[in-house]
């Protein structure tokens, strides 16, 4: 992605470059190979702490070591002394920090902490009993920058008292925490700090680790890629090897078959589609994102067992680029391997193509017919459509109103439950933790962790989604997830009515539950589908009329 003053990136791809940027220092993501030989600090009560230097050249996503990473490069006001202890260099007054976590103020002689407390409002008090219960960990990392000192000379305490903080949350070892920690102080600006806790958390992440190790290593590398674009000048730094098309077509492959999320989504909305159309003599599936058209297979060979026949069936494809890069080319490829399927089992069929983007998609470019019953598919895409907190156009909505207007019969909806869309960014930072942590657990019950397919899944499939969610803003953050009762507000203002789930649905899905091993959990809840993880659900399905 050519890279200039301006903050530019192109996301649809999964394909991310950067041009040469003048007067910043070199900095990138650790190398795949140094990945493999992070070590885990999790036992580890005593924590060292490196100078804060502009970061080393690192990648998780395979970063070639010939690109460098701009990175914003203010100057340092955090030094650190002999004995690794970070010292404050502000005016004549400086402090170390311990690791038996006690505080030593230098020319100050301060040897009682108890000056660092300050009297709260009850409001306030109760407020962090809330937040204590809730976050846990988290409330602490919110309490290292909620303090406020109005008089300069306590504005050394409040720094002495954070850096006390810090060096506890090293040295509970909890990656978690870090990164949340590691987080809040990137959200704040506290660049010092940031850069003192990513060169703690390199020795923590691995792509071939836990679950929270693994994660990690991507919500770091998305971390590294946000404080490169902070600044008065923008700059997006992402540079990664890329797998061919036919790589990455494997890798989705893999993952639609080792997890049930998209095969959870395709079986209960072809359900639903077989199911109002099952008298209808012509069929017009509208999908919007149709990928690789994996979807249509089995509903096709369920209708071509139609008692009193099939019903002649049309399908409308919008295309996106990551789809097109791993088929290596358009929708003609998809056309032409459902037509083959749909003539193996003698079931009439047309494929129509849209070379428009579903933000510009107008009414006249569907080509409708009389007579035939048309079903909406909206499958994991409606969270990439920019809604009113993006472009003033609104195009969420705009497209849900055309759709209203097409009198479909069915609309069915796949989206993840997850709320991203509108979040700042640290909640946002928490929020995607949270959901893509569930995904990764799931993957590592379904492979073994050093498994190479399993590390390609993750980094050609999911880390790209951690990197824009952390690292993009704007209308560069295409991954914009809402949760099901924010999509219901959307559906019902554009005038549909919710369509109920038979019970078939819901039995075909529970067997496909049973399929798979691990702590998968499938519940029906107001009309919708969900399937989750450990209790927590992850994606939704739903339909509409």
């Amino acid at each position: 992605m050519p890279m200039s003053l301006k903050h530019k990136m192109s996301y649809g791809s999964s394909r991310f470059s950067i041009e040469p940027v003048q007067n910043l220092e070199p900095c990138c993501f650790l190398s795949a190979e140094n990945l493999e030989n992070y070590s885990s600090s999790d036992n580890s009560s005593h924590a060292t702490y490196p100078s804060v230097h502009p970061l080393k050249q690192y990648c998780t996503l395979e970063s070639s070591t010939n690109n460098s990473f701009p990175c914003q490069n203010s100057p340092s006001t955090v030094s650190f002394s002999p004995n690794n202890s970070p010292v404050s260099k502000l005016q004549s007054k400086s402090y170390v920090l311990k690791s038996q976590h006690s505080v030593e103020i230098i020319n100050d002689s301060l040897e009682n902490e108890s000056c660092l407390t300050h009297n709260h409002d009850d409001l306030k008090h109760k407020i962090r009993e809330l937040e204590s219960a809730m976050l846990g960990h988290d409330a602490d990392v919110m309490d290292i920058y909620d303090s406020v000192i109005p008089e300069e000379s306590d504005s050394l305490l409040l720094e002495a008292e954070k850096w006390k903080k810090m060096m506890e949350v090293i040295s509970r070892g909890d990656l978690k925490e870090m990164l949340c920690t590691c987080a809040k102080a990137l959200s704040v600006n506290d660049l010092e700090t940031t850069e003192w806790l990513m060169s703690e958390l390199q020795k923590m992440v691995s792509v071939s680790g836990n679950p929270i190790q693994r994660l990690g290593a991507y919500m770091l590398e998305a971390l590294v890629a946000r404080m490169a674009s902070s600044g008065s000048t923008i700059y997006k730094a992402l540079k990664c090897k890329e797998p061919t098309g036919n790589e990455l077509l494997s890798h989705m492959h893999v993952l639609y078959e080792i997890c049930p999320y998209l095969k959870f989504g395709y079986m209960s909305a072809n359900g639903v589609i077989a199911e109002v159309m099952k008298d209808e003599s012509e069929v017009h599936i509208i999908d919007f994102q149709i990928n690789q058209g994996i979807q249509w297979v089995s509903l096709i060979q369920a209708l071509a067992g139609r008692p009193g026949g099939p019903p002649k069936i049309r399908i409308t494809g919008f295309d996106d680029s990551t789809s097109a890069y791993a088929r290596g080319g358009g929708l003609d490829i998809v056309g032409e391997r459902l037509s083959r399927l749909a003539q193996s089992y003698n079931v009439p069929f047309e494929f129509h193509a849209i070379g428009t983007s579903p933000t510009e998609v107008q009414f006249e470019d569907l080509e409708l017919q009389p007579g035939e019953a048309i079903a909406v598919n909206f499958a994991m895409m409606l969270h990439h459509v920019p809604d009113e907190s993006v472009d003033s156009q609104n195009h969420r909505d705009r497209l849900l109103g055309m759709t209203k207007c097409l009198s479909p019969k069915v609309v069915t909806l796949v989206e993840q439950e997850s709320n991203t869309n509108d979040l700042q960014f640290f909640p946002r930072f928490i929020e995607t933790m949270n959901y893509y942590l569930a995904v990764f657990e799931s993957i590592d019950v379904a492979l073994p962790r050093e498994h190479k397919e399993r590390i390609n899944v993750e980094q050609h499939c999911l880390a790209r989604e951690v990197v824009n969610l952390v690292a993009c803003e704007g209308a560069e953050r295409v991954e914009r997830h809402e949760l099901l009762k924010k999509w219901r507000s959307r559906f019902t203002m554009a005038g549909f009515t919710p369509y109920p789930l038979s019970s078939f649905i819901n039995c075909s899905i529970k067997n496909l539950q049973e399929n798979y091993q691990g702590h998968y959990t499938v519940e029906e809840k107001d009309g919708a589908l969900c399937l989750g993880w450990m209790n927590q659900v992850l994606v939704t399905s739903c339909a509409w009329r």
